[in-house]
């Protein structure tokens, strides 16, 4: 390797946005379990398959069965 490398050149990466942001969640110890159950299977790491999960859910536009929607407004006539 050099002892030093030229970055005057360098192009700063156009794809940052689209990189993953690390956040924390709290997830019960169950589910934890089971998506590291499946990495386990799978060989692919447990937060990757909770990110495939999400992405799914998001591209098909689910919502959980459990969240009541807000009642409507009446019209007023």
């Amino acid at each position: 390797m050099k002892s030093n490398y030229d970055f005057s050149n360098a192009v700063k990466n156009p794809h940052t946005k689209k990189l993953k942001k690390t956040i924390c969640i709290n997830i019960s110890e169950s589910v934890l379990a089971y998506f590291k159950e499946l990495a386990e299977k799978t060989g692919i790491p447990y937060q990757t398959l909770i990110n495939m999960f999400l992405t799914q859910a998001k591209a098909e536009k689910m919502e959980p069965k459990f969240i009541a929607k807000p009642p409507r407004k009446k019209q007023v006539a």
